[in-house]
């Protein structure tokens, strides 16, 4: 157990805190991640050796050293014994291209679960819904195409009380199998699941030319994955959004970011159309040149904070996204904490969402 006890933060609302209060207790959390990381993974304290930062306590979230996230592809970066590994995450990725590889142990893979359930229910609700995911069956069988994208689904699936699967095995819609859904769940709040470029193409493209309209109009969908190709069709969230109540009434949409190196914090979308940090985790936007902290408005590289990675050095990363910070604790949702957004990938970084690396291969 570390000295900092995770459930300090658990038994708190994740958008309650102003970002000072917020602050304390991150940063008491990720100094004792920091000292566990040092002392039992042998990579991390060559990398903290290699950039001169020594120290085992530090005064500001912004001090917290930060490794970039394609360390992942390159070392086995893990804080625990062989034996205790209970699952191996890998990133998505286009052929050819090398994988993150995350190791967890059974007590990270638990906190993952709590905090997304903490993070998404402040979005839908506390009550499990039928769900609907926007995928084929196949991607949990297929063991090629699980990694981050099947994890995704697999982390979602604790939301559902009941779920189907929107396509069939040639990626197009199960109209049986949706009319089945909406006949049983008729009129009840309902959750639909899927990975940005998949739901436009394989579902709202498919709507737009069926003769049947759908009423999804009870529907929350959560979404994420990367825009870049949705972006290159010229297809913004707005436009996105629009369009899908346009074709079968879909009001409440929030896009979400996060990668396989931090499952669990999620930074959901909110009803204005910012990205929300929880308790559990942070953002800090950073001067491409030099590491600088970048002003609210002005954009840089994303790094990502997190309290959950006790099996792996995930706690600090630094992101192959620009972004830029918008505000802190004052968004028009009432959730406290900062608010940013995600611009996209850098110029010249692999592909890595699920949705970008899909719509690569397809």
């Amino acid at each position: 157990m570390l000295l900092t006890d995770i459930n300090d933060l658990l038994v708190i609302p994740p958008f309650s805190l102003e970002q000072t209060s917020k602050k304390a207790l991150l940063l008491s959390r990720l100094n004792a991640l920091t000292r566990h990381h040092k002392e039992n993974c042998a990579y991390y304290r060559g990398i903290l050796s290699g950039l001169g930062r020594h120290q085992d306590t530090f005064d500001t979230l912004e001090d917290v050293p930060f490794i970039p996230v394609s360390m992942f592809k390159q070392l086995s970066l893990s804080s625990v014994a062989e034996q205790d590994v209970v699952k191996v995450m890998t990133s998505s990725g286009t052929t050819g291209q090398q994988v993150s590889r995350i190791y967890l142990d059974k007590a990270t893979a638990s906190l993952q679960q709590k905090t997304l359930v903490k993070i998404v229910s402040d979005f839908i609700g506390t009550t499990r819904l039928p769900m609907l995911i926007i995928d084929s069956p196949n991607v949990m069988k297929d063991r090629n195409m699980f990694s981050a994208r099947g994890a995704g689904i697999l982390g979602f699936s604790i939301f559902a009380s009941d779920k189907a699967y929107a396509l069939n095995e040639n990626m197009e819609l199960n109209h049986d199998i949706i009319n089945s859904f909406l006949c049983k769940h008729n009129g009840k709040p309902i959750l639909l699941f899927g990975f940005t470029f998949m739901v436009w193409q394989h579902f709202y493209s498919q709507l737009i030319s069926h003769s049947e309209r759908y009423d999804f109009s009870h529907a929350t969908l959560i979404h994420g994955g990367g825009w870049k190709k949705l972006l290159l069709q010229q297809v913004s969230a707005n436009e996105f959004s629009k369009r899908l109540y346009d074709v079968c009434g879909i009001s409440k949409v929030h896009d979400y970011y996060g990668m396989v190196e931090q499952t669990g914090c999620i930074y959901l979308q909110c009803e204005p159309g910012h990205l929300h940090a929880s308790i559990y985790s942070d953002v800090i936007i950073r001067d491409p040149q030099d590491f600088s902290l970048c002003a609210v408005g002005k954009k840089g590289i994303i790094q990502v904070l997190s309290a959950l990675p006790e099996s792996y050095p995930g706690h600090s990363l630094l992101t192959e996204d620009e972004g830029v910070l918008l505000g802190e604790d004052n968004c028009g949702c009432g959730r406290k904490g900062k608010y940013f957004q995600v611009i996209g990938r850098l110029k010249n970084a692999e592909l890595r969402g699920c949705s970008d690396t899909y719509a690569a291969h397809l």
